[in-house]
């Protein structure tokens, strides 16, 4: 932290989606909390997302409802009428967020830098984070407290969980035994295995003694996607696929030993809470927008996939590009996720 920085009376974060996204702002609303424990926080955020993080002490949250389009916004500007806060962080630089912004008066707006800027971001801001290139997603919405005068020198999350989360997953995952759970659905298709290789790893997680879950929304894709799954299963696992909200997903998370996800919001919340993720990175780099605290586990053929398709190592292509093409993911076998569940089942001392 710089000498006597100007504190802040109010702060604005605007942050919408998505789900792992949102996870990174929690431990920036930490740092500043616990620098100035008496500022104001209100956060935009998005509906969904507001459910995950809505109930965080000491923040008043205003929900956008993407979905409503002009009129979503216009609820957002005027649930904040009449205030003006000392510095907005525009942490969200779609099209959509850059118009939303308008609405919010604030003396100081910070924004991303140059580099990172698109949609007219630069016309809603007058202040910039740091230029830096090759930082994870949660480091760079961290940065944001740089231009107020603070670092952000640790990460802690401590999202609520209700008990009523906790009681319910105690009864779906009793006990201790080693649990794995699978996420299978991004809400980027292009990011999905195939529902016959999540089964090859499952059905092998089994026979080690593992119990295996299959979570996910309430969606028809995902619902689509877990039945493929539990089709081409031989050891049926526990299905909860559409049952659970998203705070009892973070308490079956913690409950569990490992979880097995492409690149998606379960992923972040499953690090937040402390569970290791087997995550499946080919469309998408792991060292931008993987399991932040620990990404051993992962499975990592994003530089093999920016050689088949882009035709350059990852070390030659821009900062956080997504290669999202048809077949991306097949580049990860079932043997290397395999590979990674018995190294992470291992160091855990659960084999």
């Amino acid at each position: 932290m710089t000498p006597n920085p100007t504190i802040p009376a109010s702060i604005c974060l605007l942050r919408t989606s998505a789900i792992g996204d949102v996870t990174h702002v929690v431990p920036l609303v930490r740092t500043l909390q616990q620098a100035w424990p008496e500022v104001a926080l209100t956060w935009v955020i998005g509906k969904l997302e507001r459910k995950l993080v809505g109930d965080l002490p000491g923040v008043a949250f205003v929900t956008f409802d993407k979905a409503a389009g002009w009129s979503g916004m216009r609820v957002v500007h005027e649930a904040l009428r009449g205030q003006r806060f000392d510095a907005l962080l525009q942490m969200q630089v779609a099209m959509r967020s850059n118009l939303l912004s308008l609405g919010i008066k604030a003396k100081r707006r910070i924004g991303y830098d140059r580099a990172r800027a698109r949609d007219l971001h630069g016309l809603v801001i007058n202040e910039r984070i740091p230029a830096r290139r090759g930082e994870h997603v949660l480091d760079a919405i961290g940065s944001f407290c740089e231009p107020l005068g603070l670092q952000q020198r640790q990460v802690r999350w401590d999202i609520p969980v209700p008990d009523e989360a906790h009681a319910w997953a105690a009864t779906q995952l009793p006990g201790d035994t080693p649990t794995l759970l699978v996420s299978p659905t991004s809400s980027h298709a292009l990011r999905n295995w195939r529902p016959q290789r999540y089964a090859a790893v499952m059905d092998h997680a089994a026979t080690r003694g593992w119990r295996v879950a299959l979570v996910g929304g309430p969606s028809p894709t995902e619902r689509d996607m877990a039945d493929a799954v539990l089709a081409a299963c031989k050891h049926p696992p526990l299905d909860l696929t559409g049952k659970d909200t998203l705070k009892r997903l973070m308490a079956l998370l913690g409950r569990a030993q490992l979880l097995l996800t492409p690149d998606s919001g379960p992923m972040h919340m499953a690090n937040a809470v402390g569970t290791k993720v087997l995550g499946l990175h080919a469309a998408s780099n792991p060292d931008r927008s993987g399991p932040y605290s620990d990404r051993r586990w992962c499975v990592n053929k994003y530089d093999e996939a920016a050689r088949k398709y882009l035709g350059k190592p990852a070390s030659e292509i821009p900062w956080g590009s997504k290669i999202e093409k048809p077949g991306v993911m097949d580049l990860i076998t079932v043997d290397d996720a395999i590979e990674r569940y018995e190294a992470a089942a291992h160091e855990m001392g659960l084999l």
